[in-house]
């Protein structure tokens, strides 16, 4: 009997040997692991994993801009040409859900990092952001600054928030057509990025943005967009003569000329100072249908302020509406998409986007002459423009501007003379 029990035994533990792992990888070799994929095409530099999981995108934006002011009597404006924009950027995905970027900007001799952030994607519809991004408000300034048919932003970018440090929430619903988003930042000036929090205070923001047809190629209102964004924080300056400490910067004219500054004497003197709650409101939209597009967008910023022991609650307003068709392309929010890419050697292909702009902005009256001085800054500005824009393919592009700008006050007698420029660019994106 022990001796029967002890073959079996034998003869059990042949087997075992023979299915056991390490018996399993001598017999059979692993499979080798798939070679990663290079790529260089108009999207940048791309090196990416077999399975995506991981991604490293380089990319790169240059924009050569020249600004020319006619009949500029009191000479406010520079006639001059600028490197708008230098911009690398590094984008990528680690383990398939999280996605980074680093984007700084050596445009205009002011070398800064415009973009740092991580995005934690588990799903489409939750994405968790945290660094330095483009705060979820203003509908133009979300569009990039390749894609907006003029070459600079309207008047509505003096009140919004522009980049700043903190948390975001956000995500798309039921296959793009609702988007939300979220946000805790240290709290912007109208106009303006900020790197650190300077009042121990953060702002709360808040935007949904509906496209109900996005996806119906049957629909001509697929390219119809609707939505809203609020914030609300809570702000206080000190004197000083930086702006930013003060927590209220200057507002710009178009052609990137100062028309409304706060009474600032630094430290030593009266100056004007952010001091309590800071709400925006806007409402905005766009359409596009084939080669027609238009968007528009209006921005409440309501703050206060204070100067000595004088306060008050401003209410600013600005708007803007554009309207573009593009000839040889279609549309979009992402800039005009020509049908064929330009081929030098025939000169045919490519697309010519034309747009016109109306806009405005109006400082609350009750700024003058406390917090403001009326014979320096504009109470009112409105302003036309015409664009062309040349996209010899989805990456290069020139374009020709010409703005009028109109105003109240900001003189010493009467009104700030009109603003005409013309502005240029070429530009290139990868």
């Amino acid at each position: 009997m022990s001796a029967i029990s002890a073959a079996h035994l034998a003869t059990l533990g042949s087997l075992l040997l023979a299915a056991s792992p390490a018996r399993a990888q001598a017999t059979e070799p692993e499979k080798p692991l798939e070679p990663p994929t290079v790529q260089l095409s108009e999207e940048g530099f791309t090196l990416s994993s077999a399975d995506k999981a991981f991604v490293l995108k380089i990319r790169g934006q240059l924009q050569a801009d020249g600004r020319f002011y006619v009949a500029d009597s009191d000479r406010s404006g520079t006639n001059t040409f600028l490197i708008r924009r230098l911009r690398p950027f590094l984008d990528g995905t680690l383990f398939g859900f999280v996605d980074f970027r680093l984007m700084p900007d050596f445009g205009v001799n002011q070398p800064l990092v415009q973009d740092a952030y991580i995005d934690l994607h588990p799903v489409e519809w939750l994405r968790l952001r945290a660094g330095r991004f483009k705060t979820p408000f203003g509908l133009e300034l979300l569009q990039a600054n390749t894609d907006v048919p003029f070459i600079e932003r309207s008047l509505t970018f003096d009140l919004v928030p522009v980049r700043d440090s903190g948390l975001q929430l956000h995500g798309d619903i039921a296959g793009g057509r609702l988007h939300y988003a979220f946000a805790v930042v240290n709290g912007d000036p109208d106009g303006t990025s900020i790197d650190v929090n300077t009042d121990d205070s953060f702002d709360l923001v808040a935007r949904v943005f509906a496209q109900p047809f996005k996806g119906d190629t049957s629909s001509a209102l697929q390219g119809l967009g609707l939505g809203v964004a609020v914030s609300r924080g809570l702000q206080f300056g000190t004197p000083s003569a930086t702006t930013s400490a003060t927590g209220l910067v200057p507002k710009r004219s178009t052609g990137q000329e100062i028309i409304f500054s706060y009474l600032n004497n630094g430290a030593t003197g009266p100056t004007t100072i952010a001091d309590g709650e800071h709400v925006r409101l806007s409402p905005q939209g766009h359409f596009y249908w084939g080669p027609v597009g238009l968007l528009a967008e209006y921005v409440l910023s309501s703050q206060e302020v204070s100067i000595g022991d004088q306060r008050a609650r401003l209410r600013h307003h600005a708007w803007q509406a554009y309207a573009s068709y593009v000839l040889g392309g279609d549309a979009s929010f992402t800039g005009p998409k020509p049908r064929r890419p330009f081929d030098p050697r025939t000169g045919q292909g490519g697309a010519l986007e034309l747009s016109v702009r109306y806009q405005g902005l109006d400082m609350d009256d009750d700024a003058f002459p406390v917090f403001a001085d009326p014979t320096r800054s504009v109470s009112r500005a409105r302003g036309f423009g015409v664009a062309t824009l040349f996209a010899f393919n989805r990456r290069v592009r020139v374009a020709l501007n010409y703005h009028r700008t109109d105003f109240v006050g900001g003189a010493v007698e009467g009104d700030r003379e009109a603003e005409n420029v013309v502005m240029s660019r070429f530009q290139v994106a990868f």
